[in-house]
């Protein structure tokens, strides 16, 4: 039996452009942001991370822990999505 493709939910997409606008409200480069994550311990490239961010890659749980430390914002503001100011 082949493996079917996961797709990408909405909570994985709302999570993709949380992480793109934190990212680039922060004056952050997605290397920039690649690097604090596997400086943290979860390798990751500048090239996985635009993947996550287009909703292009899924972003798994440790993948979604890392990146919000490396942005310094909990998990739960990645799967809430941007706020209204």
């Amino acid at each position: 039996m082949a493996a079917r493709s996961l797709g990408i939910g909405p909570a994985g997409i709302r999570a993709a452009r949380t992480i793109e606008i934190i990212r680039t409200e922060r004056g952050l480069s997605q290397r920039r942001v690649a690097d604090r994550v596997t400086a943290l311990g979860h390798p990751m490239s500048n090239t996985m991370l635009s993947r996550i961010e287009r909703a292009q890659r899924r972003c798994d749980v440790d993948d979604l822990a890392a990146i919000a430390e490396a942005l310094l914002v909990s998990p739960l503001v990645l799967l809430q999505g941007p706020t209204a100011p």
